[in-house]
């Protein structure tokens, strides 16, 4: 029987071993003070600290094993597109700290905080009878019950149904926390505007975000509307770019994807923003889902030669 254990008499492998493990004990203290397993995670994604493969250990060891939050997993029976009334649900609910895990056949394990907005545009739109699981705790040292926790679970597990559900009392903090102070602006250098003093700085790319292709097939007319969408998007935001990939390979002509005819129903094309101040992202998803499903033909309307007004 091989040993499980033979990566580690390896300096590559016990190095990547140490380094997860320091990354783990880290997670600790966070959560401790308070802080959501989600936002930790999908921080260290984007600063290159962990891989999307770790995600899975890291949640059982702490989430399940260590801080035993409740949790349940369920197939969802209906397509969430927008969790908007989830969030506003989840808002009072100060003294849960929640989990959302959705696994996508198309693009991969998604963790999420479901009160954070953001985290929800780089998954949605959730498809039907696709898996999830759900996890509840305490936010920091609050301790609750058992029965709390579990009955926290259902409640979401409702709202993801579609269903209205009434916030328990047990589930509401004391304390609503205050909103963090806006940072403070950067001073103007002198004699050049503020646009102009605030440029130069990095660049930032979003993680790739899938788009579902809804049609029977992304043909001619999916395409000329996923165009007019992005040239409306780069008119209104000049300074930032949309890259587009599809099964792994960056794709610089959009003409490619209907010559190819192999984007048929049921395949995301992943896409994301690359610039200094990135806006709108969430806004973009929805208008390329629309222009991947049949109802393309609304950005097909009025003059060829005119930018649409979507931003």
């Amino acid at each position: 029987m091989d040993n499980e254990l033979n990566f580690l008499s390896r300096k590559a492998g016990f190095n990547t071993a140490l380094r997860h493990f320091r990354q783990v004990t880290g997670y600790v203290k966070d959560i401790q003070y308070g802080k959501n397993i989600a936002d930790l995670l999908n921080l260290s994604l984007d600063e290159g600290e962990i891989q999307r493969d770790q995600i899975k250990p890291i949640i059982s060891s702490l989430v399940i094993d260590k801080f035993e939050y409740s949790y349940k997993s369920h197939n969802l029976p209906k397509t969430i597109e927008d969790p908007a009334k989830i969030i506003d649900t989840l808002a009072d609910w100060g003294k849960l700290q929640l989990v959302l895990m959705y696994f996508s056949p198309q693009t991969g394990l998604f963790v999420i905080n479901p009160k954070v907005a953001t985290q929800w545009e780089q998954a949605v739109p959730l498809m039907k009878d696709e898996l999830v699981v759900i996890y509840a705790g305490p936010v920091g040292e609050e301790t609750l019950s058992r029965a709390v926790l579990d009955a926290a679970v259902e409640d979401f597990m409702k709202l993801l149904d579609g269903a209205s559900v009434k916030t328990r009392k047990e589930f509401i903090s004391q304390e609503r926390p205050k909103p963090a102070p806006p940072p403070p602006k950067a001073p103007e250098a002198q004699g050049q505007p503020a646009a102009v003093a605030a440029s130069g700085g990095k660049k930032r790319m979003t993680p790739r975000y899938g788009v579902l292709v809804t049609n029977e097939l992304f043909h001619n007319g999916n395409v000329e509307s996923w165009k007019r969408v992005i040239e409306s998007y780069k008119a209104k935001y000049p300074g930032l770019d949309v890259l587009i990939w599809y099964d792994n390979e960056r794709i610089n002509d959009i003409n490619t994807l209907f010559k190819w005819g192999k984007v048929k129903h049921g395949t995301p094309i992943m896409i994301s923003v690359v610039g200094d101040d990135i806006m709108d992202v969430s806004k973009l998803r929805k208008y390329l889902f629309e222009g991947a499903s049949p109802r393309f033909e609304v950005f097909l309307k009025g003059a060829v030669n005119r930018t649409l007004d979507l931003f």
